[in-house]
């Protein structure tokens, strides 16, 4: 198996954290949260294949979550110099009680104000992982 590429344990600290925070940013529907933290040429390509620019995103996570809750499982993290990937499943329940898991994948950009999520990437599965 290939050598996954460390990087600074500082920078995976602080890209875990942010993955964290963006996983409750969703749960909350904390908007304010993603203007800050997402690039403003960020898009994100959600499960259904539609794709959402920043002022989108924001708008559509302003509406609050479609789950109850989310439970991450699996988080990866992957940093390459100045881009670091960040790949993780989890669980959700929705309010109905039905359930499903996710698995995702960030891109994150190192920027002088810290590093910014510029990419993501949803898959939904009907069964939990």
């Amino acid at each position: 198996m290939p050598t996954v590429p460390e990087g600074d344990p500082a920078d995976r600290q602080e890209l875990e954290r942010l993955n964290e925070q963006y996983i409750a940013a969703f749960l909350n529907g904390d908007a304010e949260w993603y203007r800050e933290h997402l690039a403003d040429d960020f898009v994100c390509i959600e499960s259904d294949g539609s794709i959402l620019n920043k002022a989108e995103f924001v708008r559509s996570a302003a509406k609050g979550p479609d789950v109850a809750s989310y439970r991450l499982e699996k988080v990866r993290v992957r940093i390459y110099g100045e881009v670091a990937l960040v790949q993780a499943t989890g669980r959700w329940v929705r309010p109905d009680g039905s359930a499903g898991g996710s698995r995702y994948i960030d891109v994150y950009v190192r920027a002088a104000t810290g590093w910014r999520t510029v990419s993501a990437q949803v898959t939904r599965t009907a069964v939990p992982q």
